[in-house]
């Protein structure tokens, strides 16, 4: 299936990880989401409850990526996929990519971050 719901260019701010001052000053984060679902009756009904909304979407994963403190982008990323995989029972996987733009480097670059996958079965997508 290729039905996809999306939200893009979700910022937060929050106080991921490992260095001393992260923990104290925090940063902005943004996060990609594009959640897998069927959506073949809500395109025929137009009614909400045969989709997800973009509003649980972004309330969920935004608590679970603010709820605590993590030390790795990545425990964060999976905080968000479990937590929409719980809160939305019709999303069958789930993409999460997490931008750290002001990741602590000694280089100049763009963005670093990570993106995970999950699915239901556990297993990663495609």
């Amino acid at each position: 299936m290729s039905d996809t719901v999306f939200v893009s260019g979700l910022s937060l701010h929050a106080y991921h990880g490992v260095m001393q001052h992260e923990a104290k000053v925090g940063q902005t984060f943004t996060l990609d989401l594009a959640l897998e679902i069927d959506l073949a009756e809500a395109a025929r009904t137009d009614k909400l409850r045969h989709t997800v909304s973009y509003d649980t979407v972004v309330e969920v994963a935004s608590e679970a990526f603010c709820a605590r403190r993590y030390r790795l982008v990545e425990a964060a990323a999976g905080a968000v996929a479990d937590a929409l995989l719980e809160h939305c029972p019709q999303v069958r996987s789930i993409r999460v990519t997490v931008h750290k733009p002001h990741a602590p480097i000694a280089a100049t670059f763009d963005d670093a971050g990570v993106v995970i996958a999950r699915t239901r079965r556990g297993r990663r997508p495609g």
